[in-house]
């Protein structure tokens, strides 16, 4: 028996594979965005403009002095009051949320520096049970605010929660909005300066409660702004909305917020908001 040794194949070069995590495609427009430009341009898309959600610490990054940070209340943990029990109980989704953010809770809180002046800064993220307002989230954001007034220093917040009021720890939820609201008057009555900076999305209780009383009210392009959604709100009143209705565009036409800005923009607008009325 005679064996012939195989002949090569030719043309039929194995595919190289890219590597994952390297290309991140925009919702928008569809286009294959490299990861490390992306991160560069503060993850806008660069063909649409369409600004990415950012978590609460990328936030924090992208409009404090590198290293200036300075965090406060990190260990506060959610408990179960109401000893809520549903498809998932109350305790288990908080592990969830911790595992797969990095956070404690929905909001992280502290002070820093933008562009030398010190400022009282909180921001809230989605990604932690929709950016919820429950009794840690309320508790951290009322001693922010009672810190930057002790210190008489200015007070940014950044809002990206699509919920309200956690549902799990019921009327306690609830009460955050009173006591957020009631701790921003007593700064407005001792002067304090307040911005508020609204991004996809702001909704619920946290729309009707401390996002909306700045003494300026910034959005970033094209945000989801409002109480509820618009189909319960379409459903509800059995009326066509406008096509831009609940957007930052929408709202700044009809008074609602008093400016726009481009995520690359905020840190200096701040600034200089702050050297104007701080």
């Amino acid at each position: 028996m005679v064996f012939f040794p195989k002949k090569p194949i030719f043309g039929r070069a194995r595919k190289k594979e890219i590597p994952r995590g390297l290309w991140t495609k925009c919702p928008e427009c569809g286009q294959l965005l490299y990861n490390k430009t992306l991160s560069d341009n503060f993850k806008v898309c660069q063909k649409c403009d369409h600004h990415f959600r950012l978590s609460a610490y990328e936030r924090i990054e992208s409009l404090l002095d590198a290293g200036s940070f300075r965090e406060m209340y990190k260990n506060m943990a959610s408990r179960d009051p109401l000893r809520f029990k549903g498809p998932s109980d109350y305790p288990n989704k908080i592990k969830r949320d911790q595992k797969a953010t990095g956070l404690k809770e929905a909001a992280i809180v502290g002070e820093g520096c933008i562009n030398a002046g010190r400022v009282a800064i909180g921001a809230t993220d989605s990604r932690f049970i929709m950016g919820s307002m429950g009794s840690v989230v309320g508790e951290k954001i009322t001693r922010l605010i009672e810190h930057a007034d002790r210190e008489k220093i200015p007070l940014v917040i950044v809002s990206g929660s699509g919920g309200g009021a956690r549902m799990y720890e019921g009327m306690l939820s609830l009460m955050q909005m009173a006591k957020t609201s009631a701790a921003l008057g007593r700064l407005n009555k001792n002067g304090g300066l307040f911005i508020s900076v609204l991004t996809n999305p702001t909704m619920a209780g946290v729309m009707a409660s401390f996002a909306s009383l700045g003494d300026v009210i910034i959005a970033e392009p094209r945000a989801l702004i409002g109480f509820t959604g618009p189909r319960v709100i379409q459903q509800t009143i059995k009326q066509e909305l406008p096509e831009d209705f609940q957007s930052s565009e929408f709202l700044l036409e009809h008074g609602l917020i008093d400016m726009i800005v481009h995520r690359k923009d905020l840190k200096d607008t701040l600034s200089k908001l702050m050297g104007y009325l701080g």
